[in-house]
C-alpha cells in the first residue's frame, strides 16, 4: 500500500488548491504542513492532503505532501507502507542490494512523529523510496 506521495510543484499555493479542489469528492483534505526548520536539511517544507481514514488515524490510510520544486529537480517519491520495523529493514537492505542509492537508512524519524520508523533509496534516476512503519497504525 502507498503510505504517502511527494510531489514536487512549481507554485505551491496554486497546487494546494488544485489538489484540495480535486480530491475534495473523495473525501480528502488539506490536514497539516511540515516546517522543514524542524527536521533534518536534506527535508524540505511540505503541505498535507489526506484521505479521511489517514488524518482520522482510523485505519491505514494515504496522503499527499507538496513540495517546492527546485531547478532541475525531477522524480517521484513514494512512501511505502511496512508492517513492522523490520520489514522497513528488509525492504532497505534488498533495495541497496538491488543497485539502490542509500538516502538515509533505517533509523527513527522523530521529527515527523513519535514511532515513525523509516528508510530512504533512489533508484538509476533518482526516483526515491520510502518504506515506512508507522506504530500507530492498526494491523492489517
Amino acid at each position: 500500500m502507498i503510505d504517502h506521495v511527494y510531489i514536487s510543484v512549481t507554485d505551491i499555493g496554486k497546487s494546494v488548491a488544485f489538489y484540495v479542489g480535486a480530491l475534495k469528492p473523495l473525501g480528502w483534505r488539506e490536514f497539516g504542513n511540515y516546517d522543514a526548520a524542524s527536521g533534518p536539511d536534506n527535508v524540505p517544507n511540505l503541505f498535507g492532503l489526506g484521505d479521511d481514514a489517514y488524518i482520522s488515524g482510523t485505519g491505514v490510510g494515504s496522503s499527499i505532501w507538496l513540495r517546492q520544486r527546485q531547478p532541475g529537480e525531477t522524480g517521484l517519491y513514494i512512501g511505502i507502507v511496512c508492517d513492522t520495523n523490520e520489514a522497513v529493514d528488509a525492504a532497505y537492505l534488498a533495495a541497496i542490494n538491488a543497485g539502490g542509492i542509500d538516502e538515509g537508512g533505517p533509523a527513527h524519524r522523530t521529527y515527523f512523529a513519535p514511532g515513525y520508523y523509516a528508510a530512504n533509496v533512489a533508484d538509476f534516476d533518482g526516483n526515491r523510496l520510502e518504506f515506512v512503519h508507522k506504530a500507530w497504525n492498526p494491523a492489517r
